[in-house]
Formats: C-alpha cells, sequence, structure tokens
C-alpha cells in the first residue's frame, strides 16, 4: 500500500458528504420552479456536470421529454450519439436494459459520405443511423452540423427518434441548431442549452438521470 501523503489542505474527503453537500447546494442556488419534477432531477445532473448553477437558465425541454426517453430506454431502444466522448461518458451500469450506446463517426463509410454531400463527417455519421433511430434516443453533444442533419433527415421522412438530447456546443452553428430543435413542429420531445454552451458531458449527464430514476440526495 502507498505511504498517504501529508495533508496539507483543508478538504472534504468523504465522498459521501461531498455528494450529498454538492446536490444541496445545486437545490439551494438554483432556480428549478420553472421545471416538472421530473425534469428538474435531469437539470441538476446537468448543473452538475457544468459546475454551473446559472446553467439551468439556458436549458429548455419540450413537453413529454422525461417519460418519451425514459419509456424508450425501458423498452430497450439504443441511444445514438454524435461522439465517442459522449458515449464513453453514459454510464451503462445506469442504462435499465443494457442500451445499446451507438456512435458512427468512425464507420468506414462516413467520410465518403461527408465528402459526397459537402458536409462534416458528424453530419455524415447520422445518415448512417438507419431505421434502427426510429423510436431510439438521439443525443447531440458536439456538432452543431449533425443535429441540423438529424433535423433534416426526420423531415424528409427518416425515422422517428422517441427524444432528442441536442446540446452541441460551439461558436458557429451551435445556437441556431438548438433554436431549430426547439421551435421544429416535428413532435418529437426534446432537451436543449440554449446558446453556446453544451459539449459531450452536459449530454452524458443528461442521459445518466434519464436512465436512472429518483437516485438525487434531497
Amino acid at each position: 500500500m502507498p505511504t498517504a501523503p501529508t495533508r496539507r489542505y483543508a478538504y472534504e474527503t468523504d465522498g459521501t458528504e461531498i455528494y450529498r453537500r454538492s446536490f444541496a447546494t445545486i437545490r439551494a442556488e438554483t432556480d428549478l420552479s420553472g421545471f416538472e419534477p421530473d425534469t428538474a432531477t435531469v437539470v441538476v445532473r446537468m448543473v452538475h456536470a457544468a459546475g454551473d448553477t446559472g446553467l439551468a437558465e439556458v436549458i429548455e425541454a419540450g413537453p413529454g421529454l422525461v417519460p418519451a426517453a425514459r419509456g424508450a430506454l425501458r423498452a430497450g431502444r439504443p441511444i445514438f450519439t454524435d461522439a465517442f466522448m459522449l458515449a464513453s461518458g453514459i454510464t451503462r451500469k445506469r442504462l435499465p436494459a443494457d442500451n445499446e450506446v451507438i456512435c458512427t463517426l468512425r464507420d468506414p463509410r462516413t467520410p465518403d459520405v461527408a465528402a459526397a454531400w459537402g458536409t462534416t463527417r458528424s453530419a455524415a455519421a447520422v445518415s448512417l443511423w438507419g431505421e434502427r433511430l426510429d423510436g431510439a434516443v438521439a443525443v447531440i453533444g458536439n456538432a452543431p452540423t449533425a443535429l441540423f442533419h438529424l433535423l433534416e433527415l426526420i423531415a424528409d421522412g427518416g425515422p422517428r427518434p422517441a427524444a432528442i438530447i441536442g446540446v452541441p456546443v460551439g461558436f458557429i452553428g451551435a445556437a441556431e441548431s438548438k433554436r431549430a430543435l426547439a421551435e421544429s413542429d416535428l413532435g418529437i420531445p426534446w432537451l436543449v442549452v440554449h446558446g453556446r454552451r453544451g459539449g459531450s458531458a452536459l449530454a452524458a449527464a443528461a442521459i445518466n438521470a434519464l436512465a436512472h430514476e429518483n437516485e438525487l440526495p434531497a
């Protein structure tokens, strides 16, 4: 066993207490009044991942997001993601039906599709999700082009996921893609983080919260 270093700083070392106090702080400092209780649980997890209680001000969820996503996960539907970092952040033991997590960014067909269509590989990878997207949960945490492309595919009559988590990050197209999702008339439940903020950590936090119910401390 290694020798413990000399304790030079005063800090909490009890993991359970860190967990409890973290979520108590979030609930004390975050305005959750605009969210339904089940959605608030998801928002709290996302705030925790960001370390930013102000994040709740830019999170918006459409009607039925939580029951739609949780229903799909309980039914064993896959989770489609646009980035391997996001896929890696999803805690497999939380998933209720050993759900498959799929990212096609490294599919050998992706570069050719991207070149032929004049788009990004992230957007091209979405086109490879195929019919299995129907009734699945789609999670975009990195590329705005992937979210735009997903919306276009669905609008053209493609497979319809049960829910869409749209939190791509960045300065070009991120805010616009999320606004397009929130304002769409596709009839698919959704969640977004408006503006430039987003990313794989927030997307994974949302899925982990949706996958595991009633596990946050009061």
